[in-house]
């Protein structure tokens, strides 16, 4: 029944991910948010088939979450049909649709204070445009807070952000997310997140016990989102059991993405036994950070996922990537939110397939570097930032730096490092183009 009672005040935290849910229970608990007087958690479930895929309400480890919070939601209920990630609301219909979610949460006239992830795309922008005169704090699942936010948002929305709350998963360096909107970060307590883990690992039973030397693989689903195919994928994660084993372990265990096909675990199986490796797959979707805790891997091996850096920086685990350089290369358009996490796995942690033979680049230059591709990724969004920019590109672009740099986003942007702009019209220059080619067949024909 709708719950009815005076005014006050209800607090709507939402969450996709048991990661998230748990950096939630962790900010909570550390006292980041006012007490109110109900506090509401409000499931998405942004899976492509959210039908045949379990929320994380349901998934193992939720239930020490769930203490946290007066009553769990789901949006996915509330628009049923539509996706949470296809659907926003047409600006005619909130005034209706806030008066549908108040009578359907039993809301009343309570004043709404909301905690978001990923403000800038739906679910999370459709909840925030819903209502309009909530004072909004964002929170990071994951690494995409160090880089910019990935499209122009409404200032109707973005002056409503009073903090961006983050893990401190790359530390010295500063999100970059809503900087547009002089929003400031805080950072949640890696201790409370730590505890909150704990608590979410004890109550996960029947996971397998790998041996000591065991190294953990990471998937991560990368060709759902169009970045590899599935082919590339698969053989992504072969590579990183050759890598593993290598570095001298026998023992592998393989945590596929939740969505990820079952012919990615097949194609390890069989890579397994010509290496004369013992393998287990893990079925149960549960966080990596559990498997950190009960299991303690010797090596754990990803391509850029965040769980990398809660693996070195949180559980002191050796860590490597693999795979990154050439993904920065293929990643469309310049602007793709992916490429801010892919370069600080490229940059910071080492390579599994090139060993020792690459540095990282130093703590005290990364900051600069985020910031240059920051604003080369959305210059209309950060103009401030073009002088960091071209100061950082004057004097740190090398070898090491290019890759996270096109040379003809540079050009267009007119930043050091691009062509230069009295030669920039020769790509385009028609003449210029036959000249090129009459020389190129002069040269042959001379060879022949």
């Amino acid at each position: 029944m709708p719950r009815t009672s005076p005014r006050g005040t209800t607090q709507i935290l939402c969450a996709s991910t048991l990661y998230g849910a748990a950096t939630l229970a962790a900010a909570i608990d550390s006292d980041l948010f006012a007490e109110p007087d109900r506090r509401v958690l409000l499931v998405f479930n942004n899976s492509t088939t959210p039908e045949t895929t379990p929320a994380l309400d349901t998934m193992p480890g939720f239930e020490p979450l769930r203490r946290h919070f007066d009553e769990v939601l789901s949006w996915n209920e509330a628009i049923r049909p539509f996706h949470p990630g296809a659907w926003s609301p047409r600006p005619d219909d909130v005034p209706l649709l806030e008066r549908y979610l108040r009578l359907l949460w039993g809301l009343g006239d309570d004043r709404v204070e909301l905690v978001l992830e990923s403000i800038q795309v739906t679910p999370a922008l459709a909840v925030a445009q819903l209502f309009t005169d909530a004072p909004v704090d964002v929170y990071a699942d994951g690494l995409m807070s160090y880089g910019p936010t990935r499209n122009k948002l409404d200032p109707l929305v973005g002056t409503r952000v009073r903090r961006l709350l983050h893990l401190d998963l790359v530390p010295g360096l500063t999100p970059m997310l809503l900087t547009e909107f002089d929003v400031p970060a805080h950072l949640v307590p890696t201790d409370a997140f730590l505890k909150v883990m704990g608590e979410l690992t004890a109550s996960v039973d029947e996971l397998p016990v790998p041996p000591d030397d065991a190294a953990l693989l990471l998937g991560q689903y990368l060709s759902a989102l169009n970045i590899l195919s599935p082919a590339e994928e698969e053989d992504l994660h072969v590579r990183m059991m050759r890598g593993a084993v290598r570095r001298g372990h026998r023992s592998v265990v393989f945590k596929p993405h939740p969505t990820a096909p079952a012919r990615y675990s097949r194609a390890l199986e069989t890579e397994a036994e010509k290496l004369g490796v013992d393998l287990t797959v893990l079925d149960t979707p549960v966080l990596a950070e559990v498997l950190f805790e009960k299991a303690r891997p010797a090596l754990v091996v990803g391509c850029f996922s965040t769980a990398l850096f809660t693996a070195a920086t949180f559980y002191d685990l050796p860590v490597a990537r693999i795979g990154t350089e050439p993904l920065l290369e293929r990643l469309t358009p310049y602007q793709n939110s992916n490429r801010v996490p892919a370069l600080l796995a490229d940059a910071v942690l080492p390579d599994l397939e090139d060993g020792q033979g690459e540095d990282a680049v130093p703590a005290d230059e990364l900051g600069g570097l985020v910031t240059a591709v920051g604003f080369s990724m959305q210059p209309k969004i950060y103009p401030s930032l073009r002088p960091a920019a071209e100061n950082y590109l004057s004097k740190r672009f090398r070898p090491r730096t290019r890759r996270y740099f096109k040379r003809k986003r540079l050009t267009a942007l007119g930043l050091p490092g691009g062509v230069p702009k009295r030669l920039a019209f020769l790509p385009r220059n028609a003449t210029a183009r036959r000249v090129v080619r009459r020389a190129r067949a002069l040269k042959k024909a001379v060879r022949r």
